[in-house]
């Protein structure tokens, strides 16, 4: 992504109904090395919302990458993924899935759904925060994504 090199802030989602987790996830990505904007959501529709800018999220910016829970409420993790996937829009933002499930079944189906990767949440404070800067590391700073995404 360039957005990096230019210093442009780069634009992250994440999609968590715990708010325990989403303050985790704000303070490691607060830590970052790059410059990054983290936008929050706490629910399925709420997402599909801020992704497709309606209602209250007109100006929402446009993610670089997309951290999902599975189970959120009114429309769940998995039928976001399957609504982003299919929409030409955004398909090609990746999604990590972050979550508390470690069921086979839970990964096959969001594989399916092309999830970019799957990532079962530590229990643990310090590993929480140590997924956090890998996810970070990377997708934002190792993976070559196509023009296109932002």
């Amino acid at each position: 992504m360039s957005s990096k090199r230019t210093g442009t802030p780069v634009e992250i989602l994440l999609v968590e109904d715990n708010p325990g987790d989403a303050r985790l996830a704000r303070e490691a990505l607060k830590d970052s090395k790059l410059i990054n904007n983290l936008s929050h959501v706490a629910d399925g529709e709420e997402a599909m919302d801020f992704l497709r800018r309606e209602g209250k999220y007109a100006d929402a910016p446009r993610p670089d990458l997309i951290l999902l829970d599975l189970n959120l409420p009114k429309k769940d993790g998995r039928e976001v993924l399957a609504e982003i996937k299919i929409d030409e829009n955004l398909k090609r933002i990746p999604v990590v899935i972050l979550t508390v499930s470690s069921a086979e079944e839970d990964i096959f189906r969001t594989y399916n759904l092309h999830a970019n990767c799957y990532i079962t949440k530590p229990i643990d404070l310090n590993q929480f925060m140590k997924v956090v800067h890998s996810i970070e590391d990377f997708w934002l700073s190792i993976v070559k994504l196509p023009n296109g995404v932002h």
